[in-house]
């Protein structure tokens, strides 16, 4: 009897002993959470961003970035890693080309269907959020039976809604910036925040989806999508754009044809720098898992590094990646106060500069170097396009442009994912190395050039102005390279800001001029990057401005 009540009683007191732990333990983890909140709010509200609405675009872009790596955790348990390597290659392609060629079909018309709904910029990235909330319940209930169309056809819309959103997201930049940050700076932050909640979710979703499932997975990404969507209808008002288009205007359509040469220069180096990306990814990872690179493929098993197994080297090479994109947004926030255009040509040339080192050097190490490199110049090359993008570019056809970059850059990244896969068949890291490091250079090399004779094109055009000049022009009578203030040159033809709505022309190529600009170097519009200003004139107004910030700012 004794016995039984002392082991009642010890049983009562580990009892309320486990309790109480676990209630300090939960009260604990309760004000950490809340720490950890109030610093984020801390830094997503600093420099003003909380009174422009900043903040709150930052936090919701956080939260969207988070449930799309749930998502794609989900996915890619289902539709990658659950099927043999031989298979993998055949559904990794054929969900790429299933999900990427209707995508290229609808991204042009993502652009303008926004430009539409300027005014109601709000609801659109709600109903973005609403739509993807709702395709992740129909594919949750398609994993069990392993509807593969159900899904390919989900993650085609989940695609394509949550590229229209990074488009919204980005056209509404300059409507929110605060008066004393720069937007590639206000790019980087948000940059940050998605990437940071990103590398929470997709450990947290690894280890869900392999306790849970991936059905359980998407109804937790489906909750999200939904909560989140209400947050994008509270955002403050001032990010509806209101229409500022005439009455009977055409509707303006944006191509890479027209987007000028600074904002098509921009947009080369990052096609390049994502094909980069997406043959890499492809190519190293089935390198590592046929055992076709250097530190596993010895024939003796005693050769072999047994540190490094095929689990620990994708974990290292995605660990690399996912640092470099860390390291691209904190970059591209120190270097605010220097040119977008050089930060992309920089950025081009060091992935051409790495690529050449681990053709040569390939190992281990190298592997790892390539794959930081790569999500680093991902990053940092998009945010300085970005900010060429919202700066160079009228409000009214802001969204346009963003969708026919986006597409471009989207395509790019598939077409290099499929070469890499191509190339894995081959099992040698040399070939396709080469013909990286080939590519990557030759398109350097082009932009360069390009670039060179633009600006000599520019000189000359100036001196030659200025030759044509009549020494005593009289003051009624400006010469051709002196124009009077009422009417400005060509070159300097009067700019709006791109939240007046009207693009100017050193931005985009009026309707009645010569066929439109087919890549760097092919037009005679001067951007502000390259225009040259002579001496013993007055340079524009725009020129004594930062040129990474708006002209009006209506929140600073």
């Amino acid at each position: 009897m004794r016995a039984t009540k002392a082991t009642a009683g010890g049983t009562v007191r580990a009892t309320k002993a486990t309790a109480s732990g676990t209630a300090r333990a939960g009260k604990a983890t309760a004000r950490g959470a809340r720490g950890v909140g109030k610093a984020a709010r801390k830094l997503t509200y600093a420099g003003g961003a909380g009174r422009t609405g900043l903040g709150r675009l930052i936090e919701l872009s956080a939260g969207n970035s988070a449930c799309d790596a749930l998502v794609t955790v989900a996915l890619a348990s289902t539709v990658f890693f659950g099927v043999p390597v031989g298979e993998a290659r055949g559904s990794v392609a054929l969900y790429l080309v299933i999900t990427m060629v209707p995508f290229a079909l609808l991204a042009p018309f993502v652009g303008p269907i926004l430009d539409r709904f300027r005014s109601g910029r709000r609801y659109v990235m709600a109903g973005t959020l609403f739509g993807r909330g709702l395709l992740c319940f129909a594919m949750a209930a398609a994993v069990g039976p392993g509807d593969l169309p159900t899904l390919f056809i989900g993650a085609l819309g989940v695609l394509v809604l949550s590229k229209a959103y990074n488009v919204s997201r980005a056209a509404i930049m300059p409507s929110v910036l605060p008066a004393d940050i720069t937007l590639v700076s206000a790019n980087a932050r948000v940059a940050l925040f998605t990437l940071v909640s990103a590398g929470v979710a997709v450990p947290l979703g690894a280890g869900l989806t392999a306790w849970l499932g991936s059905a359980a997975i998407l109804r937790v990404a489906m909750v999200g999508f939904l909560l989140l969507g209400v947050v994008a209808v509270r955002l403050p008002r001032h990010v509806d754009s209101p229409d500022t288009e005439e009455e009977g205007a055409a509707p303006r359509w944006r191509t890479l044809l027209k987007v000028g040469p600074a904002v098509a220069e921009a947009v080369w180096a990052n096609v390049a720098i994502r094909l980069f990306s997406g043959f890499l990814l492809f190519f190293l990872l089935f390198l590592v898992q046929d055992e076709a690179v250097p530190w596993l493929a010895a024939a003796e098993p005693w050769a072999r590094d047994p540190f490094f197994d095929i689990p620990k080297t994708i974990a290292l090479l995605a660990g690399a990646a996912g640092l470099g994109g860390l390291a691209g947004a904190v970059v591209a926030n120190w270097t605010r106060n220097n040119a977008p255009q050089l930060i992309v040509l920089v950025t081009l040339a060091l992935t051409a500069v790495t690529a050449i080192v681990t053709a040569i050097f390939f190992g281990v190490w190298t592997a790892l170097l390539i794959s930081l490199v790569a999500a680093f110049a991902q990053e940092l090359g998009k945010l300085a396009l970005d900010a060429i993008v919202q700066r160079e570019i009228g409000e009214e056809v802001r969204s346009s442009t963003f969708g026919v970059v986006e597409a471009v850059l989207q395509l790019a990244w598939v077409f290099g994912g499929l070469v890499g896969l191509v190339l894995s068949l081959t099992e040698s890291s040399l070939a396709g190395l080469v013909a990286l490091a080939v590519a990557l250079t030759a398109a350097l090399g082009w932009l360069l050039i390009s670039r060179r004779k633009r600006v000599r094109a520019t000189k000359a055009k100036l001196r030659r102005q200025r030759a044509e000049a009549p020494a005593d022009a009289a003051p009624g009578h400006p010469s051709p390279g002196h124009p009077s203030p009422g009417h400005p040159s060509p070159d300097h033809a009067a700019t709006a800001h791109p939240s007046t709505g009207h693009a100017s022309p050193a931005h985009t190529a009026p309707d009645d001029a010569s066929p439109g600009y087919a890549g760097p170097g092919s037009s005679d519009e001067v951007s502000p990057y390259d225009r040259t200003v002579p001496n013993g004139e007055q340079p524009p107004r725009k020129e004594k401005l930062d040129s990474t910030k708006p002209l009006t700012n209506p929140n600073g």
